[in-house]
């Protein structure tokens, strides 16, 4: 969506609003987009098409459990054994039950990104979408662009991401974290866990092949943030400090992050 933006303020002449764009484990070239694609074809593109019909969404659950599939040992099977098979209690763990926060996709959104983006990769080609009449071309993007990638990420492989590195035609950095879609992502530098990858020298030269991208790196202990703040710098005007909420006009309650993240929705 982001990509598809900037590619339009291109053509509107409006692209100079944005300063620089940050994309976080984000496709945009789907003609390597991993083991999910064994899901995108006409068949399965009907019978969600029958869902996306009954409810005028796709359930969240359908979407989570696509991608619970593709690491079906990890995220299917072992809750299986280890609660129903043994009643063992499941072990809290926070990313996961951010991951279960799902939402519902609209009809017309996804039926359009699933059809023309994920089947046909009509996104990488100029003028095969077209927004509001505007035909959508990425390769004239210029705007500033950092990627950031997981290295374990098996919803949106880093190869793939890395292949719109090759379409912007501004500056462009990409840097490859540790572990997985989620984890690999929300990794702040105060926990010092995983590592991260950034290139060598110049970032206006990066190579078509990632692995060639992958050879001329720098292993980096640690999240991959401070990279990305060494990076935004030049692009920030102004450093807005943290707000102090007990400087304004109303009492703080309690503690972030309150007590209704402990609320059940049958309370």
């Amino acid at each position: 969506l982001m990509a598809a933006t900037l590619a339009y303020m291109e053509e509107k002449g409006i692209a100079d609003r944005i300063a620089s764009i940050t994309f976080f484990a984000a496709q945009t070239d789907f003609s390597e987009a991993g083991e999910i694609r064994a899901f995108i074809n006409d068949r399965t593109l009907d019978f969600i098409d029958v869902q996306l019909e009954e409810h005028g969404f796709l359930p969240a659950k359908s979407m989570a459990l696509s991608f619970n599939m593709l690491r079906e040992n990890d995220l299917i099977w072992n809750y299986v054994v280890d609660q129903y098979m043994l009643g063992k209690q499941p072990t809290p763990f926070d990313l996961l039950y951010w991951n279960s926060d799902a939402t519902r996709m609209p009809q017309k959104m996804h039926t359009f990104y699933l059809r023309r983006m994920y089947r046909d990769n009509a996104l990488v080609e100029p003028g095969a979408i077209t927004l509001d009449g505007v035909p959508i071309d990425l390769r004239k993007v210029k705007t500033p662009a950092c990627f950031i990638a997981a290295a374990g990420d098996h919803i949106a492989p880093w190869k793939s991401i890395y292949k719109t590195t090759q379409l912007f035609q501004g500056p462009i950095k990409f840097i490859l974290g540790g572990s997985g879609h989620i984890a690999g992502i929300v990794n702040p530098p105060n926990r010092v866990k995983y590592q991260h990858w950034v290139q060598d020298g110049a970032e206006d030269t990066l190579p078509a092949d990632p692995e060639a991208w992958l050879s001329q790196t720098t292993e980096i202990p640690g999240s991959w943030w401070p990279s990305w703040q060494t990076w935004m710098e030049p692009f920030t005007e102004e450093q807005v400090p943290a707000r102090d909420p007990a400087a304004g006009g109303l009492p703080p309650i309690e503690p972030a992050p309150g007590r209704y993240v402990a609320m059940r929705a049958d309370d």
